[in-house]
């Protein structure tokens, strides 16, 4: 009996061995690579800023994902977004990702007229001719446009100045990396979006005396602007 209960014993082992729980070093590597697939999750859900405006109002909305332009129903479904007069459009600053759409230029303006914006998208959701009209926005590294609405034409990209950022293959306008975002100066034609050409600009460096370097050029005077720096001035078209 005991020769039996022995070589029984001897049977059993190896079913036992596989059924033994993961070791110490396994757990680990488990929770490793938990934690870090959940920070490439939780990277990628980085806030984007939407604004348009239409009928007379303004909406702000805060998307985790990028929106189908002019798609105003799936904004608001998707997005978390909020109604403000336009009278009640606080000047502000946006170091992100801003994207825009519009239908005239008159919310617009009291948008971005003067306003420290970074990283611009601007599309047109109508098929309105806009005025000759000029927008100045402050420290302006890039920029893209979208008149699908009006122009099938793909949505078209523009590097002002790369601010020291190496990541991007376009050749930036200005080669004054060191100087701060606020000496940077752009003045955006308007009436760009009534044309099919592609977009360009050209840009003037150490400007210090705007007054004197643009007399016709009454943009400059509806805002006071220090003459003691030196901006470079870029025009869009």
């Amino acid at each position: 009996t005991n020769q039996f209960m022995q070589e029984r014993h001897e049977h059993a082992a190896p079913t036992e061995t596989k059924m033994a729980p993961p070791s110490r070093r396994c757990l680990l590597l488990v929770i490793a690579l938990g934690i870090l697939a959940f920070g490439h999750f939780t990277k990628g859900q980085k806030n984007s800023t939407l604004i348009f405006t239409k009928e007379n109002t303004i909406r702000n909305c805060s998307c985790s994902a990028d929106i189908r332009d002019c798609d105003y129903s799936l904004a608001n479904l998707v997005c978390s977004c909020k109604t403000i007069l336009p009278l009640s459009a606080e000047k502000t600053s946006y170091h992100g990702h801003l994207t825009i759409w519009f239908t005239d230029t008159s919310a617009l303006g009291l948008l971005l007229n003067f306003t420290l914006v970074q990283d611009l998208k601007l599309s047109l959701c109508s098929t309105n001719t806009l005025p000759p009209e000029y927008l100045a926005i402050w420290g302006l590294k890039r920029l893209r446009i979208n008149a699908e609405a009006k122009h099938p034409l793909p949505e078209q990209s523009l590097l002002i100045h790369s601010g020291g950022e190496s990541e991007s293959k376009e050749k930036p306008v200005s080669l004054h990396k060191d100087w701060p975002t606020c000496m940077y100066i752009s003045f955006l034609d308007m009436a760009l979006f009534n044309r099919e050409s592609s977009l360009k600009s050209y840009s003037i460096a150490n400007v210090a005396s705007t007054a004197n370097n643009f007399p016709y050029f009454p943009y400059f005077k509806s805002v006071p602007i220090p003459s003691n720096k030196s901006y470079v001035v870029t025009f869009i078209y």
